[in-house]
């Protein structure tokens, strides 16, 4: 399992971001979307600050948040790179296969990727994901390039600080519907 110590985890100030957001949604009656919790065992506590220095993840998370907009179930990873792709190695199998088995039950699954480097946000949905995972596993590309992330699904940011992730996730099912017809 990963550690965690005074450094903290990457992707703080992005998932700091998409808390915020998800609380605008709730109180808007939009979407019921929550942070999951990854299971810690601390190993060393500042006693006078009181605070974990040092930790264990007990347990492999599954996303990183999962919730409902309007009856439909979802579930997303959040990833954020400063370079001009997304590592695969910040994908993790049991990543993956959690949202690839959320989807087939009939949620939609996705990652929202934030590019540093270009102070952009896309909307990822897990068969684009996997599609390159799985030609990582078989000698492929080991990384999404930037280029691969579709301007159609750029997540706008409003008021400053929300990441409307709403929009593309909309664009992306009503694509899909007239795909479907």
């Amino acid at each position: 399992m990963g550690y965690w110590n005074t450094r903290g985890l990457r992707g703080n100030e992005l998932e700091e971001q998409i808390n915020i957001t998800n609380e605008l949604f709730m109180e808007k009656g939009l979407a019921v979307v929550q942070k999951v919790p990854t299971p810690i065992k601390p190993i060393r506590i500042d006693q006078e600050k009181r605070v974990i220095t040092l930790a264990y993840f007990e347990q492999k998370s599954t996303v990183d948040y999962i919730g409902v907009v309007q009856g439909i179930s979802i579930c997303f990873d959040a990833k954020e790179t400063a370079k001009g792709f997304l590592p695969m190695s910040n994908i993790h199998a049991h990543q993956v296969n959690f949202m690839k088995a959320f989807h087939k039950q009939g949620g939609e699954a996705f990652l929202i990727v934030y590019f540093k480097k270009y102070g952009e946000y896309y909307f990822l949905p897990i068969e684009v994901l996997d599609t390159y995972y799985e030609a990582s596993l078989n000698g492929g590309r080991k990384s999404i390039p930037y280029d691969a992330f579709e301007k159609k699904y750029l997540i706008p940011v409003e008021g400053g600080m929300y990441l409307n992730y709403l929009k593309s996730l909309d664009y992306y099912l009503s694509v899909r519907t007239q795909e479907l017809k």
